[in-house]
This record gives structure tokens, sequence and C-alpha cells, in this order.
């Protein structure tokens, strides 16, 4: 590696297009106190593109989560995200503070702006990752599925700053007020050289955009290829509906077309972390339970009793999903 001259862990916080923190930055914040400790209490800072007079509205926030200091940059040509603009200005902030650790959530936003920063910074990212932690000699060891997800690779980074990408609900959130009198510092917005190629003109919502019910399920009812057609999706809606669950597919079942992809989970969809979790007529692919192995309680329903999905889940059922859920929806109707 590189003489260390850096220290610290800087968290980018993404604004949602209704001006809110994306929650991925506080799943990441909770986790970076946990690095800090391991890399003996170093400052974890973060950093904020905004519209002029709406980064203080944060303050509160920015407090309660326990950050050092909070960089923050605030013209009207940030009120939209630019590649370009907020490339730009990371890059030259980190040039300055020389955090240690980098990190960006790995939302549609997240995964534009990382790659970007990473190539002006010539240092290596690791994307998508699922668990971070430092390992003996003090380096990020990022952890993320490899070679179609059948491995999980645990990344280190030969250059600083170390940054990584973790997907949205990877990390729970810690509820508890970790307070510190954050100080809030007002960085220069150097742009104005900075050539405008890409403008918004207009911005429309689709459903997709919608802030999907899984994110928030406590009961989440999932299920696989083993489904077989519409008919067995239609089944497995009324069973959700029968126990209050929010249904959710593998990306087998979106492939053949029986599950729309806005619900799909696992590592090319989404990951959840909800109270209950039954996965009907699934294999438990890894590809599938990166997306899901968080969940309080797994049940199991699978009519092949050495499927992988029962490795992971806390109670398994061995039989036919078109037997055993009709015959659970009759005796709660």
């Amino acid at each position: 590696m590189t003489n260390k001259e850096n220290s610290g862990i800087l968290i980018y916080a993404q604004l949602t297009r209704d001006e809110y923190i994306h929650t991925v930055f506080y799943e990441l914040v909770d986790k970076a106190h946990e690095l800090s400790k391991k890399l003996g209490k170093v400052d974890v800072n973060a950093v904020i593109f905004a519209r002029p007079g709406l980064v203080d509205s944060f303050k509160e926030s920015f407090q309660n989560k326990g950050l050092n200091k909070v960089f923050y940059f605030e013209d009207d040509n940030l009120r939209d995200y630019s590649t370009d603009y907020y490339s730009k200005l990371l890059v030259d902030l980190v040039g300055v503070v020389k955090p240690e650790i980098l990190l960006i959530g790995a939302t549609n936003q997240g995964r534009d702006l990382a790659p970007r920063v990473s190539s002006m910074l010539c240092t290596g990212l690791t994307a998508d990752c699922i668990d971070l932690d430092i390992n003996e000699k003090g380096q990020l060891a990022a952890t993320r599925p490899t070679f179609g997800g059948q491995l999980m690779a645990t990344i280190l980074c030969k250059n600083y700053p170390q940054m990584a990408t973790v997907r949205p609900n990877v990390f729970k959130i810690n509820q508890d007020i970790n307070y510190f009198d954050t100080e809030m510092v007002s960085c220069p917005v150097n742009i104005a050289y900075l050539p405008k190629r890409v403008e918004v003109l207009d911005f429309e919502k689709t459903l997709d955009s919608v802030i999907n019910e899984l994110d928030s399920a406590e009961i989440i009812v999932a299920g696989g290829k083993g489904l077989k057609n519409k008919k067995g999706f239609e089944l497995l809606e009324q069973f959700a509906k029968t126990i209050g669950g929010t249904v959710a597919a593998t990306r087998g079942a979106v492939e053949m077309g029986l599950a729309p992809v806005s619900i799909q989970v696992g590592q090319t969809g989404k990951t959840v972390h909800p109270k209950l979790y039954i996965a009907c007529a699934l294999s438990g692919a890894i590809q599938h339970t990166v997306g899901m192995s968080g969940s309080d309680y797994i049940i199991a329903i699978n009519n092949d009793e050495n499927a992988e999905i029962f490795d992971i889940a806390d109670c398994g059922i061995v039989g036919d999903v078109f037997e055993i859920l009709p015959e659970y929806i009759k005796r709660k109707i």
C-alpha cells in the first residue's frame, strides 16, 4: 500500500428527489462507527451536495448520528445530481481532507458517482458490498458476491482512499441517539469553469420510483421458479394477503415472467430485513439469499429436502406449496 497519510472515514450523504437524505447513508454511518473503533476511533465525517439553504435542516440528524464533521456544498447548480459537478467537488474534497475510507451507497446515483470518483483518484473500488470490516493490518475488508453470486469475495484496496459502495438495507439502522456537536464545514463550489453537459428539463415518477413496500415490510412471502406459472404467484399473493405479508420473487421467477423486477430480492434485486421471511418453492441459491439472509426469522417450504434454502432457514417444511398454501388459506379464512 501507499504511505498512509490518510485518516478518518468519509460518507456520501445522498439526497433524494424529495430532498430527504437517503436511508442508506444512516446505515453506512452506523457501520462506519464500528469500523472507526477498530481503527482507533478515527473521525467519521460526511459530505453532502444541495441547493442553497437546505443543509441546515439536517444538522440535528447529523449530530444525533455522532458525526464529527459534515462538509457541505450548496449551490443552485447542485440542486439536481450532476456526474460532472459532484465527482469534481468530491475529488477536490478528498484531496484536502484525505480520508482513509470513502463509502457511498450503491443506489442508482451512487453507482454512477463512485466509479468516476475512484477513477479520478486512481484508487480501487469494491462495488455492491454486503459487508465491511477492518482486517488485522488495519485495511478495509469489503465483501461482495462474485462469480455470478456463487462465492463471496473479500477484497482489499491497494491505494487510499479505500472505496466501497454498499447496497441499501444491507446494514440495519441503530435507532439510538449518538450525539456529537458536529462541525458543519461550508466548502467552496468551484465549478464555474466546468461545462454543463447535461441539464435536467423535467422529472416524472414511475411506479418503480415510488418507495417499494418491500423496504418496510415486516412479513415477506417470496416465490421462486417452483411456482411454475402465473397461477402459482396468484396463490402466493393470496397467501401473503391472508397473513398480512408482502410478495417478493427470485431472479429466476422474474426472468420467467412470473413477477415484476420491482419485487425481486437478491444480488441483482433488493436487500430486505423483515421480521418474517417465508421462502416458497425457491432453491436458496446464494444469488437470492444474499438479499434476505438478514431476516429475523426464515421459514422455507420446498418439496426437495436437500434444497439449499433449508441451510439458512429457522424452520423448514418439506412439501408441495400447492398443497400447503391452500390449506393454510382455508384455515385462516
